[in-house]
């Protein structure tokens, strides 16, 4: 497999998609959200295989479930498909404009970034997601997935690519990379002449290595530690539901709740019925802090070193015990803080110093955080959860996978 040959192909491409009107990517979209379930027996049939290699494989519950497909996932990834097609294509859009003295016209105006690079691990709904958010906004992507869901991919490329033939769009607007090898990876990482940028799509250690070998600028995002902090003010009955949504709705998502810290006012009260909501799903690790009100759970250990910085994808919940706010917003940023944080209170002074002082993508009042996603954003799908502070933050949709350009009209006009 030459990436060079790739790489190529995909600039071509993406010439073609910047001027592509709207109507002829919104019939790409569509095709591909039809051909799903028009072919939903050989995928879910390529994705058991998948499912089987796992499982022989040793991987985790959590790993197997973002792995998985069954009818629903797919009637709801074509369904995701068909909302980027409602979505208004950001294409051609002036971000602003205004006249200067001289009499010209100036804008910018919002053009696709070209060629995006995505890595990423056990997620076959990833493939469709990126496929269609770059095609709505004009890039061409190059993909390459974990081993682990190699035969599933395989049938989700099939249907992409042919969806682009039907409507008269290159193929190679949406390659894989078939083969596993890392030095693959490697490679893609250092094609800047074609790819404009890296998406890594997995855990800290893949982030690690794109930012650190890459040519191509990095988007890091996708992992960090959720915090939620129980104020002294909160409503314990409400909050009781918003945390346990937050850890077991599905745990296996990067914006699953990591750690709950408790103001120690209200302790006695929230910690016993939160023990009787979900003690029977969680295991709690706890500190010194609030290890005496989980002496009779059912499922509870002392935390260790690198607990609070371990970001579980699991039925596993810290529990910290904080004197208040301040305290909370001390133990976040010493424990990368960085994608979902929740603040439950009443008080409107607590709630904002919460969310001037977090410093994560999203920040949430009384609310899960859950609700980092692009489809709950109503950004349709997502190509990535950005957790850095330049070009994007937080759900990656049509936006931010465009840059602009300054245009300049004027009437035969010289620079004096």
């Amino acid at each position: 497999m030459d990436l060079t040959i790739m790489g190529k192909a995909a600039k071509e491409a993406a010439f073609q998609l910047a001027i592509a009107p709207t109507a002829q990517k919104n019939q790409a979209l569509a095709i591909i959200a039809d051909e799903l379930e028009a072919h939903a027996s050989a995928i879910l049939a390529a994705n058991a295989k998948d499912i089987a290699a796992g499982k022989a494989a040793g991987l985790s519950d959590a790993m197997l479930d973002r792995l998985l497909l069954d009818e629903s996932r797919l009637s709801a990834i074509a369904a995701d498909v068909r909302n980027v097609i409602a979505l208004n294509d950001p294409v051609g859009s002036e971000i602003d404009s205004r006249v200067l003295e001289n009499g010209m016209s100036l804008s910018r105006r919002r053009v696709p970034l070209g060629v995006i690079g995505v890595i990423y691990e056990a997620r076959p709904n990833v493939t469709i997601d990126i496929a269609a958010l770059c095609l709505k906004t004009g890039n061409a992507s190059i993909l390459r997935g974990g081993k682990e869901t190699f035969h599933s991919n395989m049938e989700l490329v099939k249907v992409i690519q042919s969806a682009l033939s039907k409507a008269d769009l290159p193929a190679a607007a949406v390659q894989y990379i078939e083969k596993p090898d890392r030095e693959l990876v490697s490679q893609l990482l250092k094609l800047d002449d074609y790819v404009d940028m890296i998406i890594p799509r997995g855990g800290a250690g893949l982030h690690k290595m794109c930012k650190e070998n890459s040519t191509i600028p990095v988007i890091i995002g996708g992992f960090g530690i959720s915090h939620m902090f129980v104020d002294e003010s909160a409503d314990l009955v409400r909050a009781i539901a918003v945390i346990d949504n937050a850890k077991t709705q599905r745990p296996s998502a990067c914006n699953s709740l990591d750690t709950l810290l408790v103001h120690q006012g209200v302790a006695d009260e929230l910690l016993p019925q939160l023990i009787t909501a979900i003690g029977d799903k969680v295991t709690f690790v706890t500190d010194a802090s609030a290890s005496k009100w989980f002496a009779n759970a059912p499922q509870v250990r002392n935390a260790q070193d690198g607990d609070f910085d371990t970001e579980w994808l699991s039925y596993t919940l810290g529990v910290k015990v904080v004197t208040g706010v301040d305290e909370a917003i001390e133990h976040m940023h010493e424990h990368n803080a960085s994608h979902s944080d929740a603040i439950l209170t009443n008080s409107i002074v607590h709630a904002e110093k919460f969310i001037n002082s977090a410093g994560s993508a999203a920040v949430y009042v009384n609310a899960s955080t859950r609700f980092t996603d692009g489809a709950q954003f109503g950004l349709g799908a997502e190509v990535a959860v950005s957790t850095q502070k330049l070009h994007a933050r937080g759900p990656m949709g049509l936006e931010e996978l465009t840059s602009y350009k300054w245009v300049g009209k004027a009437d035969y006009l010289s620079r004096s």
